[in-house]
């Protein structure tokens, strides 16, 4: 069995005067989750403090869904979302 992360969703859009990304979940993700955007020229971390669900605040997401949360950094579509754990 591979110990690889594997990522829990992917940048769909990225709405840039809004700094909004629209990412199409594979796994749960909750408000204040940390994860890490990676992508061929994108790399940084954050934590999830905003999140719409058809433009209506929600508290978790589930696979399947299409979800948007405010990002930090630009993002691009194809850009891969993974769970992050901060160290202790």
């Amino acid at each position: 069995m591979s110990d690889e992360v594997q990522p829990i969703g992917r940048v769909r859009h990225y709405y840039n005067r809004l700094g909004v990304a629209v990412i199409e979940l594979r796994d749960h993700l909750v408000l204040g989750d940390w994860v890490h955007f990676y992508g061929c020229t994108t790399n940084f971390v954050q934590p999830v403090s905003s999140m719409q669900s058809e433009h209506n605040p929600i508290g978790e997401a589930f696979p399947a869904e299409t979800i948007a949360i405010r990002v930090d950094d630009r993002v691009r579509d194809g850009d891969l979302v993974y769970p992050y754990s901060q160290p202790v």
